[in-house]
């Protein structure tokens, strides 16, 4: 059986970062995701509630903000909780296993996963800025053994 969710949006709050009673972190956030409903293609917005575990927790409270675009690729899960006055209450909620940025922070600062990406240029560039480099000679790659 497959249990998978892939899922792009943009956060509607900061990330809330708990611990549970062992311990273990714990944040929380909603992602805004659009579709499209309908013949005439009518956008709709749903809010669906993420929870990231351990080290993804503090990541995520580290480095996402209320407006960053982001992928999250997780599991869905349903739970039930019984309120106080006896009435059980249904949710459903993604568990990210891993996120990616899709834009940088507000301060134009590139996301970690870019500096990564880009550290061999000996600077931080963004991937459009990658397309306009000049191509290599092809003359100079004739040491190349394959």
């Amino acid at each position: 059986m497959l249990n998978s969710v892939v899922l792009i949006g943009r956060l509607t709050r900061d990330p809330e970062l708990r611990y549970t009673p062992a311990g273990n972190p714990v944040a929380r956030f909603s992602l805004a995701v659009d579709r499209r409903r309908g013949a005439g293609g009518e956008k709709q917005t749903d809010f669906i509630r993420i929870s990231c575990w351990n080290k993804t927790a503090d990541t995520v409270a580290q480095y996402l903000q209320k407006g960053r675009l982001i992928a999250v690729e997780g599991s869905l899960r349903v739970s039930n909780i019984t309120n106080p006055d006896g009435t059980r209450r249904e949710f459903v909620e993604v568990v990210c296993n891993s996120f990616h940025f899709l834009d940088r922070g507000k301060d134009g600062a590139p996301s970690p996963e870019e500096e990564n990406e880009f550290a061999g240029f000996g600077e931080v560039v963004s991937p459009p800025a990658l397309r306009k480099r000049e191509k290599i000679d092809e003359d100079e790659d004739d040491d190349v053994p394959f």
